[in-house]
């Protein structure tokens, strides 16, 4: 294993990030703030409790569940396309790299991105309700297995992108939505019985059902299936990114 090239790789998608930390800090803090404005205040207002917790707090894991999803697509999908896009990832297929490598540099650099993010808005929801969370080292697993998983995710993507807007096209229409249809915001229990069979077909519920498990021991699905679903989906993840680097798809064209 070249921990050189990993280490080059690492710091050098680190580096991007820490330039814009101002941003990268205040922003999640600011969205944070306004999703526990509407939805603490406007919905919060209506529905006191859920499950037996209080709905300002209920809320607080599938606000982290969304944003690292969300930013750890983007920070790899970015990483790697922008190599890409200006063509000095063909230096980087030229060196004494393999694509495991490759892959450790990029998405360990993203999911450590994402995963600060996280830690960032559970700081900040703190500040507007009480958490006090039963299973703190299965939260902590949960969110890197889901900030690993998704910055697989966002690095297929990057490599399946062919412009900027691509990019974007995946975690807006499909990743989003189906945070929001997950269960991230209300039980799938106080949804009609049909409904809440066609939502067990969202895979983000079993991730967004874990997590709040590890907060509060409520869970919608079996914990046990919320680890099956994050270990599936990152074992495929992996697969389609060897696939990837053994045909060069869409890489070395």
């Amino acid at each position: 294993m070249n921990w050189t090239a990993i280490k080059a790789i690492y710091v050098f998608e680190m580096a991007r990030f820490f330039r814009t930390l101002t941003q990268s800090f205040i922003s999640p803090v600011i969205s944070t703030s306004l999703y526990f404005v509407v939805f603490g205040a406007a919905i919060g207002s209506r529905i006191d409790q859920v499950d037996g917790i209080s709905y300002g707090a209920f809320i607080v894991p599938g606000l982290i569940m969304l944003s690292i999803m969300t930013q750890g697509i983007s920070n790899a999908s970015f990483g790697i396309y922008f190599p890409k896009f200006i063509g000095t990832i063909y230096e980087l297929l030229s060196a004494p790299v393999n694509f495991l490598e490759i892959v450790i540099g990029y998405v360990g650099a993203a999911a450590t991105k994402s995963l600060f993010i996280g830690v960032v808005i559970l700081a900040t929801a703190g500040f507007f309700v009480d958490l006090e969370i039963q299973h703190p080292i299965a939260m902590i697993a949960f969110m890197v297995l889901t900030c690993t998983s998704f910055a697989l995710f966002g690095f297929i993507i990057g490599i399946w992108a062919k412009n900027f807007e691509q990019l974007q096209l995946v975690p807006l229409l499909i990743v989003t939505p189906l945070v929001f249809l997950g269960g991230s915001f209300y039980s799938i229990s106080m949804l009609p019985p049909f409904w809440q069979t066609v939502t067990l077909f969202n895979p983000v519920v079993y991730l967004i059902s874990g997590f709040r498990w590890a907060f509060f021991g409520l869970a919608d699905v079996p914990v046990g299936l919320s680890l099956l679903a994050i270990a599936g989906f990152t074992a495929i993840c992996m697969g389609v990114v060897w696939w990837i680097f053994k045909t060069g798809w869409r890489i070395r064209s």
